[in-house]
């Protein structure tokens, strides 16, 4: 049998986990205790067939190294034993015996990694560097997304699932999916102490962490997001990483951090994906050191998005982007007809600052999902076991005349016209608009605001809802591709409302019923934004459109005056949410024109654009 020896290399600084040598492994590991040790096992076992005590001298602060050299580590598996106890590396980078999601049986096993990684032909991969202005960002939950049944994938639940789903993903019009936490976490939610009992040994409380949102291991793929008998997290998610960039598309992966880790572990974790796991970016959730995070060297080009990157230099390429609710929360009031809207709607609007990205989005995990916005004005979580005291109670909700699902052709009627509403308003503004899986198909979770204990058709996509909601993902489809159509509605930085060009129009201008009249009483609820194509490039070098969008958020209708446009242009409609008969959406080809080209009456609630279009393109 192999024996394992400890030899002296002190002349080599190793960073923290194993690091392969000529002859063996480096072990480096920060244990805070007064002795360490390494526990070697064969697959399968739950006993070492050896231990190797680190040397005493060989401690440098609480980091504890040593070199172990033998010839033959392809069926060795490792942990740690400090001070008496055995403790899965906080570094590792796949442990076995988690490969079964929810088991309560594997829980109580102890964490091992193996020494050997399969080998992996990554070819010349490389992502594709997509601007934030020209992302669409669709956000996932691995199992989520294609456990349900009607998803009619293979591997439903994992990784290779997201891969099966990748045309569906391009179809839609996606440049980046964003994935929660995809490392190895504990599924399983274990209280910190048994029943108050401190003698008593913690017990599983029959949930199911299924966000992922707790005690974690963050250099892992997690095993049970695995497809297949003989599961290997870091091949398939590679795979997945590989299959994306092939097809152009891009991947953020979310990590949650419980504010416990030193400010160095979580550098290294987020350096790893980037370097291991070749991603185009980090969510940062948490509690995370953003300020050393931001200002890494290593990690000025990969897209970091936190909830705010205050005092952080963005640095030469613009890879910061600021991720929290305040587009959502401001534009959801407007939508359901608030008071004192209007600033808030200028404001989210036109918002992209020079330095860093914006993340907008309209719903997200935490919250109501689109289609429970219009749905419900109330919370409706009793399935969590809380009695309904978890969950925000602030959704910025309105359920559209009925609480819950609802038979009435007119309360229907309205919540899809108020869906068409959210869906411009994300895609109209300058921030970079994310979608929650599932939205674009009218996803609901039955009004539950919360449901992070959730392994249930709750939380799984239904996707036989695409076909009964087909016109919400026509919808959003053909507006995720008006969007990059029209670069005067992403621009590179933000709309500065000014003529800078001298071509005798600002390039955004904001106006109210009245044409260059934008009225700000906290009773108003309409505001009218000009879009000058002028400001607006295409790829092939062609100016943009015109384009004239009418926000009327009131109750009752408002007739809008329309700003002139330059000689030998006039006016047609490109979108109208009150277009029920079209679903909203005009073809290029079929836009009708507008017999009055100084005035229109805007339905109530209700969202029209406008494009200006020269008479020689009129059919």
């Amino acid at each position: 049998m192999e024996s394992y020896r400890v030899i002296e290399d002190k002349r080599v600084w190793y960073p923290l986990g194993v690091t392969e040598t000529a002859d063996g492994f480096h072990f480096c590991v920060d244990a805070q205790g007064e002795s360490c040790a390494l526990a070697l096992f064969r697959p399968g076992k739950d006993r070492p067939f050896q231990k190797l005590e680190f040397p005493k001298d060989s401690r440098l602060g609480n980091v504890w190294e040593m070199t172990v050299k033998g010839s033959d580590f392809e069926n060795v598996e490792y942990c740690y034993i400090v001070d008496g106890e055995y403790l899965p590396d906080p570094y590792g980078k796949s442990f076995t015996g988690r490969d079964k999601w929810g088991s309560l049986t594997q829980i109580r096993k102890l964490m091992k990694t193996p020494l050997k990684s399969a080998a992996f032909n990554w070819e010349d991969d490389k992502g594709p560097d997509i601007a934030y202005e020209n992302m669409i960002v669709y956000r996932l939950h691995t199992r989520g997304f294609t456990k349900h049944i009607s998803s009619r994938v293979k591997e439903r639940g994992t990784f290779s699932g997201i891969i099966e789903k990748i045309p569906y993903i391009k179809e839609l019009g996606i440049t980046t999916v964003e994935i929660m936490p995809p490392n190895e976490f504990l599924e399983v939610i274990v209280p910190v102490s048994g029943d108050g009992n401190p003698y008593g040994k913690p017990e599983p409380t029959g949930k199911i962490n299924y966000w992922g949102y707790g005690p974690a291991y963050y250099f892992a793929p997690k095993a049970s997001f695995c497809a297949g008998g003989e599961k290997c997290p870091e091949t398939e998610f590679k795979a997945l990483v590989k299959a994306l960039h092939k097809e152009g598309l891009e991947i953020v992966v979310e990590l949650y951090f419980n504010g416990s880790e030193s400010p160095v572990f979580v550098l290294d974790a987020v350096r790893f994906w980037a370097r291991e796991y070749h991603v185009d970016g980090v969510h940062l959730v948490g509690y995370a050191p953003v300020e050393m995070i931001g200002a890494d060297p290593y990690l000025s080009r990969l897209k970091l998005f936190a909830p705010s990157w205050e005092n952080v230099p963005g640095g030469k390429e613009k890879h910061l982007a600021e991720y929290n609710e305040g587009f959502q929360n401001d534009m959801r009031r407007l939508l359901k007809g608030d008071e004192d809207q209007i600033n808030a709607l200028i404001y989210r609007v036109k918002r992209n600052p020079k330095g860093y990205g914006v993340i907008n989005y309209m719903a997200n995990t935490n919250g109501f999902t689109l289609m429970d916005m219009v749905s419900y004005d109330r919370k409706h979580n009793e399935a969590n076991g809380e009695d309904n005291r978890d969950g925000n109670d602030y959704n910025f909700s309105w359920n559209c005349g009925q609480e819950g699902p609802s038979r009435k052709k007119k309360i229907g009627e309205l919540r899809k016209k108020q869906i068409r509403n959210a869906v411009l308003l994300l895609m109209l503004s300058q921030g970079t608009p994310l979608i929650m899986a599932g939205d674009e198909f009218g996803n609901s979770k039955n009004g539950n605001n919360n449901s992070y204990c959730q392994d249930n058709e709750i939380s799984w996509l239904n996707w036989e809802l695409l076909k009964s909601n087909q016109d919400i993902w026509q919808f959003v489809k053909h507006m995720i591709a008006f969007r990059k159509a029209h670069p005067v509605f992403h621009m590179e930085e933000e709309p500065k409302v000014l003529d800078y060009k001298a071509c005798g129009c600002p390039d955004m201008s904001f106006h109210g019923v009245k044409a260059w009249r934008p009225e700000f009483e906290n009773f108003r609820r309409q505001l009218g934004i000009m879009y000058c194509g002028d400001y607006g490039v295409k790829e092939n070098g062609v100016k943009d459109d015109y384009f004239f969008v009418a926000y009327n958020m009131h109750w009752e209708p408002h007739e809008f005056a329309l700003p002139n446009l330059p000689r030998e242009m006039f006016w047609r409609i490109s979108v109208n949410t009150d277009d029920k008969a079209r679903n909203g959406i005009y073809k290029e080809s079929e836009e009708p024109a507008l017999k009055d080209q100084k005035k229109f009456m805007v339905p109530a609630r209700s969202v029209i654009v406008f494009r200006g279009r020269r008479k020689e393109n009129i059919n």
